[in-house]
């Protein structure tokens, strides 16, 4: 009996979001990289008959026409998918494995300075629920490193004022505590109260409340990661950083901070919610001036000759 890839893929999208917990967004994102290689093969094709040759003349028609993070992207998924058969005695030779992943070129993480974190904090003023909201997310940002969609799914019973600790769901479903600073809890405690007022005006139109995220929009709903995406940037337009401001970036100055002022990198990957150190590492890129002022502190042999 022939094995289409077609009709391997709902047990394995099944396997990904139960088995390895990934989220729905990242499971349809397999889907369509699946897709794209059935189409290049066609639907008729054994999955028992593929061979590297086959998976390496897709890598090379994907290079004429995609970014090498998207040829990357799409060869895991398919190096995902096959080792999966491999494990379920599908197949018995994986033509992914010679496959070599294409080299990235790498990006240093984009990160504030400390002042322009200040600046930006001060941005939203004082005069409304929304601007006591928002300067909330701008300090939860910065405060914790959490992802912009893991700050959009938080609920309210996930915080614990009175320790200073978010429990945050990351990828993979894994939780992890993050501690809160006193900046971020203070602005909290001046937008919960209004966050309160916003539900009491949505069960006053008649609707059913929302008693669970944090965030909440104009409508009282939950708050979207766009938004929150679209409200950093209209603080850092204000700011004159626009740039370089993203939900994100406030994830890279938290890192790029805490190892500044002598965090060690096992924590700090902690924190993060990073599964390898060497995602973490990324962030070392401190500056020569740090570096040395910290070697001639430390060293013992820093200051002889």
């Amino acid at each position: 009996m022939p094995y289409f890839l077609q009709d391997l893929l709902p047990q394995f999208s099944r396997w990904l979001s139960v088995e390895k917990g990934y989220s729905l967004k990242t499971v349809e994102s397999y889907g369509r990289d699946l897709a794209e290689f059935t189409s290049f093969i066609g639907p008729d094709q054994d999955v028992r008959q593929i061979e590297p040759r086959t998976v390496r003349s897709y890598v090379y028609a994907l290079n004429g026409k995609n970014k090498g993070t998207s040829v990357a992207r799409k060869l895991s998924a398919l190096r995902t998918f096959f080792r999966h058969l491999l494990r379920e005695k599908i197949i018995i030779h994986d033509p992914v494995a010679p496959i070599a992943t294409p080299k990235l070129e790498k990006h240093m993480p984009v990160f504030l300075t400390v002042d322009e974190v200040f600046t930006l904090m001060e941005m939203p003023g004082d005069q409304d629920a929304f601007t006591f909201r928002d300067r909330a997310i701008l300090e939860i940002l910065y405060s914790t490193g959490v992802r912009v969609a893991e700050l959009a799914a938080l609920d309210q019973e996930r915080l614990d004022s009175e320790e200073g600790m978010l429990r945050v769901t990351g990828k993979g479903n894994r939780e992890r505590l993050v501690p809160v600073g006193t900046p971020a809890l203070e602005a909290l405690s001046r937008y919960l109260p209004q966050r309160t007022l916003l539900i009491r005006e949505r069960i006053g139109r008649g609707d059913p409340p929302e008693n669970k995220a944090i965030f909440l929009n104009h409508r009282g709903l939950r708050l979207t990661t766009r938004s929150i995406e679209r409200l950093v940037k209209f603080y850092a337009l204000r700011a004159g950083i626009a740039a370089r401001v993203t939900p994100h970036a406030l994830r890279h100055s938290f890192a790029t901070h805490l190892l500044e002022m002598g965090a060690d990198l096992r924590t700090v990957q902690e924190l993060l919610g990073h599964v390898s150190l060497s995602t973490t590492q990324r962030y070392t890129h401190l500056n020569m001036d740090h570096l040395n002022e910290v070697y001639d502190r430390a060293h013992p042999k820093a200051r002889m000759g």
